[in-house]
């Protein structure tokens, strides 16, 4: 692991609505470290902890207990918290509903306006962050938002975000209700953001497909726990203890624990389409 990751959670604890009846313990105990360029998924079942946990590493929400250090900033000292979004950005669940300007170009503007860019460099940044999501600016920059495709809000949504080129991008269920086509094209998109800018990537996701095509590790939640952290194929390699926790594994491996199962030796840690068909074609081969 790298010596000066760019997430660190020790102990994190947190807890909504303490001291009252409806007190609940949303995390507890966590600690993990994320490196810097790292692409790192969270998984989990529903109400396992994964947005609580994510919503800290841009301080949306501070630690009831434990330390968190994101960029080098203690987010528990609110003046270090105060310019964390700078740094950090987080895309919500569709977020193309939190388009709120009357043109593309504003909405993708407002995060670097609010950064104090002056007019070129805000123009330079937009136009940037439109071609990073697939959009041509000339097009789509004076249309309103509500005009375009739902696909195409999200892009720009999220172009809206990657404008303030952050350190680290974190997407919560960045995909949910895309088309598979749809999925693979965002998720292609964002990889070559990653990839040609050097930021981290956080991607909370029930997609197990997903992660196994895009992520280098993964941490497990259950109930506000963390109960596995490793590589994402080492993970994956788990599935009877997913499977105990309400997850899956991607389908290539669940096709190769089928055959392990009905006595073939294939190795059960395959993540992609492309790896189990050249594990099958090996089987063959050798029959």
């Amino acid at each position: 692991m790298n010596n000066n990751p760019i997430i660190k959670v020790e102990n994190l604890t947190h807890i909504y609505s303490p001291g009252t009846p409806f007190q609940v313990v949303s995390l507890e105990g966590i600690s993990l470290e994320i490196a810097r360029g790292e692409f790192f998924a969270v998984i989990g079942s529903t109400g396992s902890g994964k947005s609580t946990l994510v919503q800290h590493f841009n301080g949306i929400l501070a630690p009831a207990k434990g330390k968190i250090w994101v960029c080098g900033a203690d987010i528990s000292d609110k003046r270090q918290r105060r310019d964390l979004w700078r740094r950090v950005g987080l895309v919500f669940q569709q977020p193309e509903q939190q388009l709120f300007e009357e043109t593309v170009f504003d909405d993708v503007a407002f995060g670097p306006r609010n950064m104090g860019f002056d007019q070129d460099e805000v123009k330079r940044r937009v136009e940037k962050a439109l071609q990073q999501m697939g959009l041509d600016p000339a097009t789509v920059s004076g249309v309103p938002p509500f005009r375009l495709s739902g696909g195409m809000r999200r892009k720009v949504a999220i172009a809206g975000v990657l404008a303030m080129t952050p350190e680290v991008l974190i997407l919560d269920e960045p995909a949910a209700g895309l088309d598979p086509q749809g999925r693979k094209q965002l998720m292609d998109l964002v990889e070559d953001f990653r990839r040609e800018e050097g930021v981290t990537m956080v991607l909370v996701t029930h997609n197990m497909e997903e992660a196994a095509l895009w992520t280098d590790r993964m941490a497990v939640l259950d109930k506000g726990r963390l109960v596995m952290e490793g590589s994402t194929r080492e993970v994956f390699n788990k599935a009877g203890e997913l499977r105990a926790l309400g997850l899956n594994v991607p389908a290539p491996a669940q096709l190769m624990c089928k055959l392990r199962a009905a006595g073939k030796q294939v190795r059960t840690d395959v993540l992609t389409n492309e790896e189990a068909v050249e594990e099958i074609a090996r089987l063959l081969s050798e029959t």
